[in-house]
């Protein structure tokens, strides 16, 4: 069973690290985002599960407006061959979160450290961070360091590079 919004709460709190959450109605998209984002501070994300020809599973994780280009995605980050968006039903199994809520708070389900989590670079210029806690009825935002120690706490050694454009 993947871990519940609570439980991601309380391993949060029980690393020391301070979070906002702020509930809205459910959004699906960045479009959809953009007016309740605009009340919430920090840097907005968009977060794309992306799978390569070997099925290794990738977290790609930028700026709301940032544009990636996904033809090219797999050199910078080391994937076999082109990208494609990783299936709903893997996306449960590795993230425990369905289409419209992929977010990087995803990565507390991934025990087995399946998922490799790339953060652009860009992104990490920002103080504060936003992401759904686990589900898109809410965002979460959290200070850039402390998102840090969070993916590293999962088990997972984040790669910092320049996907945006």
């Amino acid at each position: 069973m993947p871990k519940t919004p609570d439980e991601l709460m309380q391993f949060l709190e029980s690393l020391g690290i301070t979070v906002t959450t702020y509930t809205h109605p459910p959004v699906f998209s960045v479009s959809e985002s953009r007016g309740i984002s605009a009340q919430i501070p920090g840097a907005h994300t968009k977060n794309l599960f992306l799978r390569d020809r070997k099925d290794r599973h990738f977290l790609v994780v930028v700026e709301q407006d940032a544009v990636v280009d996904l033809k090219q995605l797999h050199h910078v980050i080391g994937a076999s061959g082109r990208l494609s968006f990783g299936k709903p039903e893997k996306m449960m199994e590795l993230l425990g979160v369905i289409p419209g809520s992929v977010t990087v708070f995803g990565l507390i389900n991934d025990t087995n450290h399946e998922v490799t989590v790339i953060l652009d670079s860009h992104l990490m210029e920002s103080d504060i961070i936003t992401g759904h806690p686990l589900h898109n009825a809410a965002t979460t935002t959290i200070q850039r360091d402390d998102l840090l120690r969070f993916i590293r706490a999962t088990g997972h050694e984040p790669m910092i590079l320049k996907v945006s454009q």
